[in-house]
């Protein structure tokens, strides 16, 4: 849920002042937000169509993740072993993304051991197989939410709205908003999820960079 909402018409000047910020900032974090802030363009050619969809399906199954063609809130968003996929393309990158940074232990539980997620129906169920604590819950969150927009922007969709939408513009106007992303893009790659240039680990690759990572 956007805690502050931002119209798309008063992006642009946003977008400039953070740029501006981040001058002096590290270029790699500089050079991610500027791939981020560029699918600006590409909203008015469509957001959340068929095609962004289909390529988010694709990307899950080239992770070997499988996928259920149901609304998740006729169960859970990820069920254990599959996600459901009707629901808008963001959200199912989102959900490939807690696949990525979930440990493989708790691939099997029910929305990742997190507890129910906003799109998921059997809420008590998700709830009850949480064993996480809150601080786990909240770094698991921002850190796929980021991933799964890293791969938005891989995908060529409109990954902005995303960024804004899971609120990495929120306090846009404070040193905090930068230092967050940094934070979080630093943890990716110590996590072996995005290679040297900030970029997300493909998936004939992933495995092995998360091993490395790990040791």
């Amino acid at each position: 849920m956007i805690l502050t909402p931002i119209p798309l018409e008063e992006l642009p000047p946003i977008l400039a002042d953070l740029r501006g910020r981040l001058s002096g900032a590290d270029p790699l974090v500089a050079e991610v937000f500027e791939r981020i802030a560029g699918t600006l363009d590409l909203v008015p050619l469509g957001v959340d169509t068929p095609q962004h969809r289909a390529d988010g399906i694709a990307l899950a199954h080239r992770f070997g993740i499988e996928t259920i063609d149901e609304l998740p809130m006729q169960a859970y968003s990820w069920d254990g072993r599959a996600i459901r996929t009707q629901s808008e393309s963001y959200v199912l990158i989102h959900e490939i993304g807690h696949w990525l940074v979930a440990p493989p232990e708790r691939r099997g539980l029910v929305d990742f051991g997190l507890g129910a997620g906003p799109e998921t129906g059997r809420v008590d169920e998700a709830n009850a197989a949480i064993c996480v604590d809150q601080e786990t819950q909240i770094e698991e969150e921002a850190l796929s939410s980021l991933i799964g927009i890293l791969w938005e922007v891989e995908l060529g969709q409109p990954a902005i709205m995303a960024f804004l939408e899971q609120n990495w513009l929120e306090g846009w106007d404070r040193a905090a908003c930068i230092d967050n992303l940094a934070d979080n893009l630093a943890t990716l790659h110590s996590r072996g999820l995005i290679d040297a240039n900030y970029r997300p680990i493909p998936p004939e690759h992933f495995e092995v960079k998360r091993r490395v990572a790990s040791l």
